[in-house]
């Protein structure tokens, strides 16, 4: 892993933001959306084109923001956010569905790496939260 480094203990330490896979998944996400929507309808670039994109970018940057924080407490409200975020795609992808502007099979292996980014943020948001008490 890039800029990981080990502690005299042996644990990994995390250098920046660049470090966590949840924040590479996210970035690999943000890729996909980018390919599927550009593909959508171009009267929609205003719209859910550019709604949906703004809601991934948000997820990483979220990440980033969070762990850039001085603070646990300031990370586990900005992963909150991540998570909203992540939800917003998953809805805007359902309906980019239901609206005909893709097909399941082209949103199936993405909606995987949305759950694949949820299970991954609520699993370090628990692990962000035991370090709070």
């Amino acid at each position: 892993m890039t800029g990981e480094l080990l502690a005299a203990n042996g644990k990994r330490v995390l250098r920046n933001y660049r470090d966590l896979i949840v924040w590479q998944k996210a970035m690999a996400l943000v890729e996909e959306i980018y390919a599927l929507s550009g593909c959508f309808p171009t009267d929609e670039r205003f719209g859910l084109v550019a709604q949906i994109r703004r809601a991934a970018v948000s997820v990483p940057s979220n990440i980033a923001e969070g762990q850039a924080r001085n603070s646990t407490r300031e990370f586990v409200q900005f992963i909150s956010h991540a998570e909203g975020s992540l939800a917003e795609v998953d809805t805007q992808l359902t309906l980019s569905q239901r609206l005909g502007f893709c097909r399941e099979a082209e949103t199936q292996e993405i909606f995987l790496h949305v759950e694949e980014v949820r299970k991954m943020l609520m699993s370090l948001r628990g692990k962000l939260d035991g370090r709070r008490s």
